[in-house]
């Protein structure tokens, strides 16, 4: 993999670590969702404008995706509700990369060398290590975390898969932001109030990190065609270690030492996923 690519994903890491901290810290998480979809949607807009229409094989995957991302954002949400940004980010985000890159094996024929999965699982082991914690913890937000996880296994199985096929794959991002406009459209049915009471400032911080979102994803998506999915997977994941850092800096989340092991187990794994 080239340098430009890893800086590319390492980049949308830590986009991507911004935006879930900007949600967990929100008064409202559904509508601070709504409008971070909104951030995909003004962007992909101005995209489908200006590009050439995407390949028909494509289309099936943009709505598979879609569907998928209803249940990620329903999940995210429920499982930030039962826990702390340090226990859910990790889990969802730690066992992802294993699970991609089974299932890119399966259904993109995706065959890593040894040594790619041990630097994979190397890496998803550092990041699961943030969410160990030494008193007991309710089942529950984990198991949450964990339907998270397969969410977004899912979901990136197919987009790296759509992306390959669409034929151009900026259109493919484009559309695939435009499809979001579903869920702002479901809240404002359902909750209308809680949109309008939002409040400017923060309406303008939910969605500019709707936007730093948008941008994560549509390079990830990107180096999906140029790199395999779990190889891309298990860089994009470092997000979590920036995650933890917010966490630690902004949040006031504790502890540091458990954090800074972490970030060296990952750095261990991207050492040998990269050799």
């Amino acid at each position: 993999m080239s340098t430009g690519i890893i800086s590319i994903v390492l980049f949308a890491a830590l986009l991507h670590a911004t935006w879930n901290a900007l949600v967990k810290g929100s008064r409202d998480r559904a509508a601070s969702l709504a409008y971070i979809s909104m951030g995909h949607v003004i962007p992909g807009a101005i995209l489908v404008a200006f590009l050439p229409m995407i390949a028909p094989e494509a289309w099936p995957y943009i709505v598979a995706s879609t569907v998928i991302h209803w249940g990620y954002y329903y999940a995210l949400n429920v499982s930030y509700r039962l826990g702390d940004l340090s226990l859910i980010y990790p889990i969802a985000r730690g066992l992802a990369p294993v699970l991609i890159a089974f299932g890119a094996q399966y259904w993109a024929s995706e065959m890593l060398s040894v040594q790619v999965w041990v630097g994979i699982i190397v890496v998803s082991f550092g990041i699961l290590i943030l969410a160990f914690k030494p008193t007991n913890t309710s089942s529950r937000p984990i198991v949450a975390a964990v339907i998270t996880s397969l969410f977004i296994a899912a979901y990136s199985i197919v987009d790296g898969i759509g992306i390959r096929v669409s034929g151009s794959p900026v259109s493919y991002i484009g559309w695939l932001f435009v499809a979001e406009i579903f869920v702002p459209a479901f809240v404002l049915l359902r909750f209308p109030k809680r949109l309008v009471n939002f409040g400017t400032r923060t309406s303008l911080l939910a969605l500019a990190g709707g936007i730093m979102s948008g941008l994560a994803y549509g390079l990830v998506l990107y180096a999906k065609t140029l790199a395999p999915l779990g190889v891309v997977s298990a860089l994009r994941e470092t997000s979590v270690i920036f995650a933890a850092l917010l966490g630690v800096l902004v949040m006031g989340e504790r502890p540091i030492k458990k954090r800074i092991f972490a970030a060296v187990v990952v750095a261990i794994g991207i050492v040998i996923l990269l050799q």
